[in-house]
């Protein structure tokens, strides 16, 4: 498949690299020349500006941040003749904001990596594996596919009029993890211990919630309905850790709730708000101590 990348950022330049290393030609990317340069050297082409002639290709990626999808569509419009059809790499925005796109003759779609694609040399080595959904019509979707399955990926269909709440759901599922972390960084800073320390914990937590289940993989004094332990896990992290106060009540209540043991609601009244004065996570972290 001959391919356009528009915008080779963090994920149009991961989706770039992926593409070639399985079999694809890379006929054009369009960006900034300095910023994407040694993206271009590494994939042996040359970087071109928006606006300059659109080369013949089967897909047209646009890669750009979703505020800028707009008019960068609206900009392109490339000839039908030449290009087949075209992708945004979005979780969130409709496929419509690509109708520039298909006013012109192309069919559009969207194609989004379920996947952290941190830049794209380790992105690229991330595709193989990662989950992509996929929002097109059917006959486009089914030839999206076969790309993704080409990258080593697993696709799946989302709805466009769900894909806000898909994409919701990636960010917990991505970015509220890490945020949990840095609480108990915090924490086990606090504590005296390295936070290293708890990382074969945490890899077999997430193996655990996928291979049992969500719900039925939690432990610990929650799951157990200790009470006592509870109270005393609160009262800790108050005397000790007052920054991570809230947050670890928060945490501690949807706990509470997932487990839904009997002891629940005086769960819930152990993780009221935390006392007055505590300070909130936020402004602890911008000071580089705490969550």
């Amino acid at each position: 498949m001959k391919i356009v990348v528009v915008g080779p950022g963090r994920a149009g330049g991961s989706l770039a690299v992926a593409a070639r290393a399985a079999g694809h030609e890379l006929v054009g990317i369009f960006g900034r020349r300095t910023r994407h340069q040694p993206l271009a050297e590494h994939l042996g082409v040359r970087i071109r500006l928006i606006g300059e002639p659109m080369p013949e290709a089967d897909l047209l990626v646009v890669a750009v941040r979703d505020d800028a999808l707009p008019e960068v569509a609206a900009t392109l419009s490339p000839p039908a003749d030449r290009i087949r059809g075209a992708i945004h790499l979005s979780g969130l925005t409709s496929v419509r904001v690509l109708d520039p796109l298909r006013e012109a003759g192309l069919v559009t779609g969207s194609f989004h990596p379920l996947q952290t694609l941190p830049g794209w040399e380790a992105g690229s080595r991330a595709f193989p594996g990662a989950f992509v959904g996929i929002t097109a019509p059917d006959d486009w979707a089914t030839e999206l596919e076969s790309f993704a399955r080409s990258l080593g990926c697993r696709p799946f269909r989302v709805a466009d009029d769900r894909k806000p709440l898909y994409h919701a759901a990636g960010g917990v599922a991505a970015n509220y993890v890490s945020a949990a972390l840095c609480v108990a960084e915090y924490m086990f800073t606090e504590a005296g211990v390295d936070p290293a320390a708890a990382r074969p914990m945490v890899e077999q937590a997430v193996a655990n919630a996928f291979d049992l289940g969500f719900r039925e993989s939690l432990t610990g004094p929650i799951s157990r309905g200790d009470l006592g332990t509870v109270r005393r896990q609160i009262e800790a992290v108050d005397r000790h850790a007052p920054d991570a106060s809230e947050a670890f009540r928060v945490l501690t209540r949807l706990t509470a709730q997932l487990a839904g043991r009997v002891e629940v609601e005086e769960i819930l009244r152990l993780a009221a708000r935390p006392p007055a004065g505590s300070r909130s996570p936020g402004p602890a972290a911008e000071g580089g101590g705490s969550p």
